[in-house]
């Protein structure tokens, strides 16, 4: 019997999707906090956000200092982030006033590593996609897509990709009743609801459990294989024959892992995309502080944890590290013994 490259790629991603054995973590992740990403303008952003998605402006702050510490940013950086909230959930946005950062390009796709969006649950998906229309925001999807019936673990799932004002992926979704977590399906006279998850593209999808499951101890909270027209018109990509894979943490929104089949033209990431540049992401993730302070993660051997003071007098560890395809996250340990950092 043969078999075609499709199925046998699906039978390996179900395999290592559904092992229950796996690894000792070097690093427990316990919630995934605010993706942060960087904004050309902050003040047009946050009109953006708060007018027509409905988020709350939750504080503005100068966050130079913070700044100068992340990956390859020089010592006199400057920038400030507003603080953006939608149900329990949140969006950090950062306008780099220095090094101004390369803006999102033009030519990006769907199928490109780099893409990373957030998911905005809606309460009716008819409303909220009128609202961008009024808007005229720029549309990646043609129209909203539901999913369809014989995909058993996203059928009934409509969902609509766009794009904000920088060139930022995002994505509407709506679950119908007995998909995604209970809170989505309470009833709300909200159109907008919260953060549903960070989706990412990735180019194997057994490599990237391998990392965020064996490593970082996400479970896996689910997957499919979505295909068609519906996900074509959905991601703006032809042919888009896609592995999804649904990570999860003890709390926080969810990771969802983008693995494309097809089309294989997916560019890489950049290695001098920095954090100041306008696709950078960098998604937070809270984890365990540890009986005491440890300089470097097992696993990780050139991650370093810095102290760093927040705003509001507490004081945190933080070390950043790539993913597999160079996906910016941020570990955050807080409440450990903690050494004071080099000037």
């Amino acid at each position: 019997m043969t078999y075609s490259f499709h199925a046998i790629r699906w039978l390996a991603f179900s395999l290592v999707v559904f092992s229950y054995g796996h690894a000792k973590a070097s690093v427990r992740v316990t919630s995934v906090d605010c993706p942060s990403i960087s904004m050309v303008s902050l003040d047009r952003a946050i009109t953006f956000y708060t007018k027509v998605l409905d988020f709350h402006l939750v504080k503005m702050e100068d966050s130079s200092s913070s700044a100068r510490l992340a990956p390859a940013m020089p010592p006199k950086a400057a920038a400030r982030t507003a603080k953006l909230s939608l149900g329990d959930e949140c969006l950090d946005i950062t306008e780099y006033s220095s090094p101004k950062g390369k803006p999102f390009p033009d030519d990006s796709r769907a199928n490109d590593l780099w893409f990373e969006h957030i998911a905005i649950v809606v309460s009716n998906m008819n409303e909220a996609y009128e609202r961008l229309k009024v808007a005229h925001v720029r549309f990646v999807s043609n129209i909203p897509q539901t999913l369809p019936v014989w995909n058993k673990e996203a059928g009934g799932i409509s969902a609509f990709y766009f794009r904000d004002l920088d060139g930022h992926y995002l994505e509407l979704i709506h679950f119908p009743s007995g998909k995604g977590q209970q809170k989505w399906q309470m009833p709300s006279k909200k159109t907008f609801l919260g953060i549903d998850h960070t989706a990412i593209a990735v180019s194997d999808t057994q490599r990237s459990i391998a990392f965020y499951r064996d490593k970082l101890h996400f479970r896996v909270a689910g997957s499919s294989e979505n295909y068609g027209e519906e996900q074509e018109h959905l991601s703006g990509v032809f042919n888009a024959h896609v592995l999804i894979t649904s990570l999860r943490a003890e709390s926080g929104i969810g990771i969802e892992l983008l693995d494309y089949v097809t089309p294989t033209s997916g560019r890489p990431i950049p290695s001098n995309l920095h954090v100041s540049d306008v696709a950078r992401w960098q998604i937070p993730l809270e984890v365990s502080p540890g009986s005491s302070s440890v300089k470097k993660i097992d696993e990780f051997p050139n991650t370093h944890w810095i102290k760093v003071s927040d705003r509001d007098g507490t004081d945190r560890e933080a070390t950043w590290m790539n993913d597999p395809d160079g996906h910016l996250l941020e570990l955050i340990r807080r409440g450990a013994s903690m050494e004071p950092v080099k000037q």
